[in-house]
């Protein structure tokens, strides 16, 4: 369905966990990737400027891999703002995925891969009730991407 059913309470509790982890998104986002292209290697051929990285300490010093770390924390952060209006969520996540089906042709289950990678971090970090905050977002995040793979004709 395209409307997302968040009560007030899972909302401020899911903001306030997400504000943890994005204090340092740059930091954050950079471990996430890093955790994800030493554990899944076949994502790292997205990129062609992290291909040739073998290292987790090569690519935790990359600009690259930072600011892309950045760039996906910033995303979600741009997400989670707006939990409680569905339209304005579908308005992020619709380019996004659209981008990334189309023109970067990632594989969906990437976006899966990632979110529960940023998950196992927050737990890591902050415990499991932090975590346990998130997760529905992550599934929303990840259920309205697979949306827009289908309808691009994945």
């Amino acid at each position: 369905s395209s409307t997302m059913s968040f009560s007030e309470a899972e909302v401020q509790s899911a903001r306030g966990a997400w504000e943890k982890m994005y204090v340092d998104a740059e930091d954050n986002g950079t471990t996430v990737l890093v955790r994800m292209f030493t554990e899944h290697p076949d994502t790292k051929s997205y990129f062609s400027h992290f291909k040739g990285m073998d290292s987790a300490e090569e690519m935790k010093q990359s600009d690259q891999v930072r600011g892309h770390g950045k760039r996906v924390f910033t995303a979600i952060n741009d997400m989670v703002q707006h939990l409680d209006n569905s339209e304005a969520f579908l308005g992020i996540v619709n380019p996004l995925g659209k981008t990334h089906a189309t023109q970067l042709k990632v594989d969906p289950k990437n976006f899966r891969i990632i979110c529960d990678i940023i998950l196992q971090l927050m737990e890591e970090k902050f415990g499991g009730d932090c975590k346990a905050s998130f997760e529905k977002v992550t599934n929303e995040i990840c259920t309205h991407l697979n949306n827009v793979y289908k309808e691009a004709g994945w």
